[in-house]
């Protein structure tokens, strides 16, 4: 059984192929530029150039393909842009317009001249990943089923904060089925709001094996949940410190994939320093945390679900910490962290929390997925046919 993982961060891909024949430490996985970075690339060398550019393709993620298509119209170049492309930027199209972008029409978009560069948005590339693999001689052929994972604030209605509507969404998930793998959904389950998800499942169409998506924070806390420390405390605090959004979940007592949400706090990464990062754990673990707290603090909010607090100072650690920016929480100086590895690849948290979402949302591939992420031994990789 073959199954890929990848999991869409700001400034990384990273990319998992799960064999079921041989342990997770022997699986194929590659670290690249993410979808934005790629396009921030392009774009820093069009604006280079003095060349005029065409975004089309669909929604995906925004940050540094952002501020390259804003550099780029301070050099006074144009930037055209299809309406579901130019939703990688802003949900509304008139903000979009109020940038500089031109929003054009598909047919008006062919009529460009030639001379306009065009890049294609997409946060799920394929055709690309296949090739990357094929260039080593791994075959991504006869797929059981395909996983990914990016960061979906939501389309809010006009009225609703962005920031409040993500969190009423994820209040939603917990409370629809209160386990990490809510976040994740086959194909044709995506709620209509998410338009990040959407966009990745309309990439994806024509792909020969089922497809799980699912949010990128809860992704890499379930994966971290694996490792053999964090899985020996019946209950634990994990922080996912990303590059433009942290999330920390209290998880109760259970098997990894089934750990309830005790509670949960989302803010921006950049509005934090280890000092309030530090304080607002401390008040997730003991329940004091309030959503008013975070909210006014321009973060996304807090909920607490049960009412035990979590002590820390007992074992040998308090958090513990994945994403790109953990090393913040290296810097606090009450709280002892645990930078866990699961199955030996920090970076791969999130493709092994995508595994473990795609077993319960395909049972026939349950199994075999957790038997391996359980610490099955499998066959060395020169034992089984290519």
């Amino acid at each position: 059984m073959k199954i890929l993982t990848v999991d869409v961060g700001t400034g990384t891909q990273d990319i998992y192929l799960y064999d079921s024949r041989v342990d997770l430490e022997n699986g194929f996985k590659l670290v690249a530029p993410s979808p934005t970075m790629q396009i921030y690339r392009r774009l820093a060398a069009a604006t280079r150039r003095g060349q005029a550019v065409m975004l089309s393709g669909v929604t995906m993620g925004g940050g540094p393909s952002q501020w390259a298509a804003e550099a780029h119209l301070r050099a006074g170049l144009p930037v055209y842009a299809t309406p579901d492309a130019a939703r990688s930027f802003n949900d509304d199209l008139d903000a979009v317009a109020r940038m500089g972008i031109k929003v054009l029409g598909e047919d008006e978009a062919q009529r460009l001249p030639a001379s306009v560069l065009r890049l294609e948005l997409r946060d799920f590339d394929f055709a690309a990943i296949r090739q990357a693999f094929a260039s080593v001689d791994v075959s991504l052929d006869k797929l059981d089923a395909v996983a990914v994972a990016v960061f979906d604030h939501g389309n809010a209605p006009p009225e609703v904060s962005d920031r409040q509507f993500r969190f009423d969404y994820l209040d939603a998930r917990i409370h629809s089925l209160n386990r990490l793998s809510a976040f994740a959904y086959r194909a044709g389950d995506v709620p209509a709001a998410m338009t990040r998800l959407q966009a990745v499942v309309k990439s994806a169409q024509g792909l020969d094996a089922p497809l799980v998506v699912m949010d990128t924070a809860p992704a890499a806390i379930l994966g971290a949940a694996f490792d053999r420390q964090v899985m020996a405390r019946e209950r634990v605090m994990v922080a996912n410190v990303g590059n433009f959004h942290t999330l920390a979940f209290r998880l109760g007592p259970g098997e990894p994939w089934s750990r309830p949400v005790e509670a949960v706090f989302e803010h921006h990464t950049g509005l934090v320093d280890a000092d309030k990062l530090e304080t607002l754990l401390y008040k997730l673990a003991d329940g004091s945390l309030r959503h008013e707290t975070v909210f006014e603090d321009h973060g996304h909010g807090a909920l607490v679900y049960a009412s035990t607090p979590l002590a820390f100072g007992q074992g040998d650690f308090d958090v513990v910490a994945v994403g790109p920016r953990r090393s913040l929480l290296s810097q606090a100086k009450g709280l002892r962290t645990y930078f866990p590895a699961p199955f030996g690849d920090m970076m791969l948290a999130g493709c092994f929390g995508l595994l473990a979402a795609t077993a319960h949302l395909l049972p026939s591939l349950a199994e075999e997925v957790r038997s391996s992420l359980l610490g099955r031994v499998g066959a060395a990789p020169w034992e089984i046919e290519a």
